[in-house]
C-alpha cells in the first residue's frame, strides 16, 4: 500500500514531533509510531518493521550522546540488556492474529500512559534530593526479560516500559535512566528486527520508510540536545502520555475490538 502525498506528509510530521518530544526523555517514540501507522497501513508486518527501524534510528544518536557526556554506566546497563536480548527476538517471533496483536499493544500504550502520568506527577511533589535504592541482580534480570519479551512482541524498544519501572523504584538519577532506556531501545529494536527478519515478517516499504526514518533521525537529534540541555521533560511526559493514553484506548477499541470506526 502506497501512501498518497498527503498522508505521507502528516505523517512525517506527526513521526518528527514524536521523535522530538520521545528523545528529549530518551525513548525512541516506537509506541506512538506504532498508534499512528495503524491508522494508514493494514499490514501490522509492515507497522513492526517501521516501528521498530525509525525507533532504532532515533536511539542510536541519543545513545552516543549519552555515552559521549559520561552519563553511561556499563556495568548496571549490562544485566537488562543481556536478559532482554533473547526475549526480545522471542517476542518478535510470535505470529500473533491481527487482533490479538492490536489488543496487546492498545493495553500496553494505555499501560505505559499511566506510567509516564504517574511518574510525571510524583516528580512534581518530590524536592528532596534522590537516593538510589540498591535491589537483588535477580531483580535486573526479570526486569530486562520481562519487558524485552513485550516489547518484541508489539514491536517497540521497550524503553517507554522500563524508565517509568525504574524512576518509581528510584534506581539510579533520571538522566542516567534515560540513558539506560535509549540504550535498552537500541538493543531490543535491533533483537526484535532480527526476529523479524529471521521469520520472514520484516516488510519495509523503502519509499515512505526511508523519508520517515530522515525525519525521525532530525527530530531525535533535536529532542536529546533538548534533554541535554537539562530543559525539565516533564510537561512533555504528561503531553505524550496523554497522546499514548487516547491512541492506545482507540487501536484496542477499534482495530482490536471492532468495537468503534474512528
Amino acid at each position: 500500500m502506497q501512501l498518497t502525498f498527503d498522508s505521507l506528509l502528516i505523517l512525517s510530521l506527526s513521526f518528527f514531533i514524536i521523535a522530538v518530544l520521545y528523545s528529549s526523555v530518551g525513548f525512541g517514540g516506537g509506541s506512538s509510531y506504532l498508534a499512528l501507522l495503524t491508522l494508514f497501513f493494514a499490514s501490522f508486518f509492515v507497522i513492526r518493521s517501521i516501528a521498530l527501524v525509525c525507533n532504532l534510528m532515533v536511539v542510536s544518536g541519543s545513545t552516543i550522546l549519552y555515552y559521549k557526556k559520561g552519563h553511561f554506566d556499563i556495568k548496571k546497563f549490562i544485566p537488562f540488556v543481556v536478559a532482554s536480548i533473547p526475549l526480545a527476538y522471542l517476542g518478535a517471533s510470535f505470529r500473533l492474529k491481527e487482533y490479538v496483536f492490536f489488543i496487546i499493544l492498545g493495553i500496553a500504550l494505555m499501560i505505559s500512559a499511566i506510567l509516564l502520568a504517574t511518574q510525571s506527577l510524583k516528580e512534581k511533589k518530590r524536592k528532596t534530593r534522590l537516593t538510589a535504592k540498591k535491589y537483588p541482580i535477580w531483580v535486573t534480570y526479570a526486569l530486562g526479560a520481562g519487558i524485552g519479551f513485550l516489547s518484541g512482541l508489539v514491536g517497540i524498544g521497550g524503553g517507554i516500559f522500563l524508565a517509568p519501572i525504574l524512576n518509581h523504584m528510584r534506581w539510579d538519577f533520571s538522566i542516567k535512566i534515560a540513558a539506560l532506556a535509549s540504550f535498552f531501545i537500541l538493543v531490543n529494536s535491533i533483537s526484535g528486527i532480527a526476529g523479524l527478519v529471521t521469520n520472514q515478517m520484516f516488510i519495509f516499504p523503502w519509499k515512505e520508510g526511508l523519508i520517515l526514518l530522515a525525519v525521525v533521525f532530525i527530530g531525535g537529534q533535536i529532542g536529546i540536545r533538548i534533554s541535554l540541555n537539562k530543559l525539565s521533560g516533564r510537561g512533555i511526559k504528561l503531553l505524550t502520555a496523554v497522546l499514548v493514553f487516547i491512541v492506545g484506548l482507540r487501536v484496542m477499541l477499534n482495530n482490536g475490538l471492532g468495537l468503534i470506526n474512528i
